[in-house]
């Protein structure tokens, strides 16, 4: 087992495998899994600083993919009946939604929030294509503001 795991944690160090290594942590970022992406990007940007762009672009997509996926298993849960759907912070909260439409995704960037975001537009059928925009330019514009954040807190 340990054999295993040295061998795939091998296969997915950064250094060898930077971008597509990145585009894989933040796919699973974006997904349900508590994974952040960030530190990956950061990691790779030191050891590569000329991939900036390449790497913020790697990452959006992977985590614009992430959420992607999230909108469709949302869409596909709702066939599924929730037993909270008539609390009042449920309605109110879905009200919102339904009112900002698919430029809430805008906020998918958000940690704990976020990635459900997505998957409560999938359910509430908000438009597909403009929920992707939404997403990709908030994902986009939190991975440049945390990287530039990072690697000015260390520049070295």
């Amino acid at each position: 087992m340990q054999a295993w795991l040295d061998s795939l944690l091998a296969l997915l160090a950064l250094p060898q495998f930077g971008l597509s290594t990145l585009f894989i942590a933040a796919f699973v970022s974006a997904t349900l899994v508590p994974v952040g992406s960030e530190p990956a990007l950061f990691g790779l940007l030191k050891l590569n600083p000329e991939l900036f762009w390449p790497a913020v672009g790697v990452a959006t997509a992977g985590n614009t993919l992430g959420g992607i996926v999230d909108w469709w298993m949302g869409y596909a849960a709702h066939q599924v009946a929730d037993k909270y759907s008539h609390s009042k912070h449920h309605m109110r909260v879905l009200t919102w939604l339904e009112r900002l439409g698919p430029k809430a995704c805008l906020l998918a960037w958000l940690p704990l929030v976020g990635d459900p975001l997505c998957a409560v537009a999938g359910w509430l059928k908000l438009s597909f294509w403009p929920c992707v925009l939404y997403m990709a330019i908030g994902k986009f514009l939190r991975y440049v503001t945390m990287t530039v954040a990072l690697l000015y807190i260390w520049p070295n």
